[in-house]
């Protein structure tokens, strides 16, 4: 067994493997093509994984949030286009997704009055910025339910038929 990291700036990755209780040798073996070596770099930021790698890793670990990590922070599609999400408890997800659908009922007639002639004028601009906000805001919620959801499978917390 390695001997435990005392490093204090550890890595999303470095965490996600310690949290599965792995040693770099442990995980190395499980993923067979990734070695503690490679592993070892990536989690000191010398190298940058490979996405082949952090799909293997978030397997290995049990950890669905190193892929959404990766995109949002290393690639650089991902950094413009996929934003960090934020691994909550569901009561938490579910309190958001209601608040923010409240509050997007209430900007629905607005939204209509906005989209009627196809075209959004100068005046309109201000309101149709706030509903796109709003909409950014359930497509977040969205995607920190189905990053719980996947967690939860991987840890076996909840067994799905596809």
């Amino acid at each position: 067994m390695g001997k435990k990291s005392v490093k204090e700036n550890k890595n999303a990755y470095q965490n996600s493997r310690e949290e599965a209780g792995l040693t770099r040798q442990q995980a190395s073996e499980l993923m067979e093509f990734i070695s503690a070596d490679r592993i070892e770099k990536i989690e000191n930021e010398r190298t940058e994984p490979h996405p082949e790698e952090i799909l293997a890793m978030s397997k290995c670990y049990k950890d669905a949030s190193s892929c959404n990590y990766y995109c949002s922070n290393k690639c650089p599609i991902g950094k413009e286009y996929v934003p960090e999400v934020e691994l909550k408890d569901l009561t938490q997800i579910t309190l958001e997704v209601l608040s923010t659908l409240n509050s997007l009922e209430k900007e629905k007639d607005r939204f209509i009055e906005i989209a009627a002639d196809s075209r959004i004028t100068k005046e309109e601009i201000p309101d149709f910025l706030n509903i796109k906000r709003k909409l950014e805001q359930i497509s977040l919620t969205a995607d920190s339910l189905r990053l719980w959801i996947d967690h939860s499978i991987a840890k076996g917390e909840m067994d799905v038929l596809e």
